[in-house]
């Protein structure tokens, strides 16, 4: 017999043997539903890790604000003054020019990777929170299972997402992380 044949016919068993149990079993299990993202979105611990990642990210996203309008400034002298300069005046504003956009293009990327890097650190200790808390609930009340991700129904009946999430507010907000500060890139010697 060959291995899939083998497996075709194991699960074909496993629901023939499931079919044939008594509907009393079923009526035994408790079942619940989660809906992650809504105590994703709501939890005070999510809102904790964004304020936290706001904060720690905020200093380097105003300084790159200030060095694209910097930048831009720039663009729009040398559009406003290349008339009367000198070919080797022109050059050098435009050498300066594209030095400054590759630069704020670089920060902008570290910027992004840093920020990244950081909101899966906060959201890695939300998720484990969040899990964590429905474990919780589940075993405290009695579920036999609780379900979330890819359920196409769920009657409220079975929704335990606002109980859940009345357990994690009650808890609290989670002590926000230590903001680790931002990595500041040494400065440029000036030439």
């Amino acid at each position: 017999m060959s291995m899939h044949l083998r497996h075709a016919l194991a699960t074909l068993v496993a629901a023939s043997a499931l079919a044939a149990a008594p509907t009393a079993l079923a009526a035994e299990l408790k079942i619940g539903f989660v809906n992650y993202q809504k105590l994703v979105q709501e939890s005070p611990q999510a809102r904790v890790a964004n304020s936290a990642l706001e904060t720690e990210f905020a200093p380097r996203q105003r300084e790159i604000v200030a060095q694209q309008k910097a930048l831009k400034d720039k663009e729009e002298k040398l559009q406003r003054d290349s008339a009367v300069m000198s070919e080797a005046e022109r050059a050098k504003a435009e050498r300066e020019l594209r030095d400054g956009e590759r630069d704020v293009a670089r920060r902008i990327n570290e910027f992004q990777e840093d920020v990244n890097v950081r909101r899966n650190e906060e959201f890695g200790k939300v998720n484990r929170a969040l899990l964590g808390e429905v474990q919780v609930y589940a075993k405290a009340n009695g579920y036999d299972l609780i379900l979330s991700e890819g359920v196409v129904f769920a009657s409220e009946g079975i929704d335990v997402t606002a109980q859940v999430l009345a357990a994690l507010k009650a808890k609290g907000p989670a002590a926000p992380a230590a903001a680790r500060p931002a990595q500041q890139p040494a400065p440029k010697p000036k030439n």
